[in-house]
This record gives C-alpha cells, structure tokens and sequence, in this order.
C-alpha cells in the first residue's frame, strides 16, 4: 500500500525546509521523528514508543537506529525532521540541558511552519507544560547555563520554540508508567 508520504513529490516537500525544494540528499524517509533526552528516556518510555510504532508499520527515525557509524551527526539529524511528517518531541526533566535537543526542537518548528502537513506532538514525560513554557526554573536554569556556551540569540530561538510547542496539546506521562 502506497502512502501520501511515498511519492517522488513528497521528498521534494519534505527538503523545503532547508533548500526551499529539491530531493532530499539522504533519500531517506520517515513517518515520525522521535526526538529526546537519550538518559532520560531512551531505555524506557522512548524505546516502548519506538518499538510500537515499529511494529505498527511505521518508519520511526530514532537516533541511535538511523545514524550509521562515521556519519556527521548534525546534517543527519536535520535531514531526518526533514524528510519526517510527524514530530514527536519528548520532553523530560533534562531535555532543556540538551543543546541537540533543543536544535531538534528549533528545526521541527521552522519545518512545521513552512510545510502544512507537518505535525508536532509533544508528549511531557515528568514534566508539564508550565516547566516547557519556560514559567518555572526546571527548563530555565537549562537555558541560562547555554546561554554562556552558545549566546542569547541561540537561546532566544529556542525558548520561542520551546513555548511554541509548549502551547500544543499533547500527551502528559506524569508519575505514570
């Protein structure tokens, strides 16, 4: 069964984020992005996600499954959330620390803008939407300490980005298993 996402004309859709169109230079495809702290979340809840939606049928790009050995890992992540429709941020107690995280995040928001069909569905894992809103310290004291490292215009980014998701309805996982 051939899928909306399977034709020629969606790699071209997926690339728009980036290049403004063309193929995607990895080739590769995804239905759904998983992006997440790997400490807090990889051996656990991510890992039941991924292998469910795995056998489920659906093609899951998940860090540690599609980056080969020797591969840059930076290009190969952005053009995953490219090519992928769906977008699945899990944000746990950590996930601010992450600077990879947070470039994710700041990606699938800048694609899910320009491309219509493309879906972000935060799942808040130990955490709420307040802490992801940036109105309690858990996510801001994160965000204080990148701001040394990478400077306040990175950090504006993605507090924007963390706010914007934080305003979708998603999925909350508190002191569940």
């Amino acid at each position: 069964m051939k899928r909306k996402w399977d034709s020629p004309d969606a790699a071209a859709t997926a690339s728009v984020c980036v290049d403004g169109g063309g193929d995607s230079s990895s080739g590769a495809e995804f239905e759904v992005f998983l992006s997440f702290r790997g400490p807090d979340t990889r051996l656990s809840f991510t890992d039941c996600l991924y292998h469910s939606m795995v056998g489920a049928g659906i093609r899951v790009f998940r860090d540690d499954e599609e980056i080969r050995k020797g591969e840059k890992i930076g290009g190969e992540l952005l053009r995953a959330i490219e090519s992928s429709k769906i977008y699945v941020p899990i944000f746990s107690r950590n996930y601010a620390s992450s600077a990879w995280c947070l470039r994710e995040l700041r990606h699938m928001v800048e694609c899910s803008r320009k491309a219509n069909e493309k879906v972000i569905l935060p799942i808040f894992c130990d955490v709420n939407s307040d802490d992801v809103k940036l109105k309690t310290p858990l996510y801001l004291d994160a965000l204080k300490k990148h701001e040394e490292k990478f400077g306040r215009d990175d950090v504006r980014e993605w507090e924007e980005a963390l706010a914007e998701v934080a305003r979708i309805k998603g999925w909350g996982l508190r002191n569940r298993g």
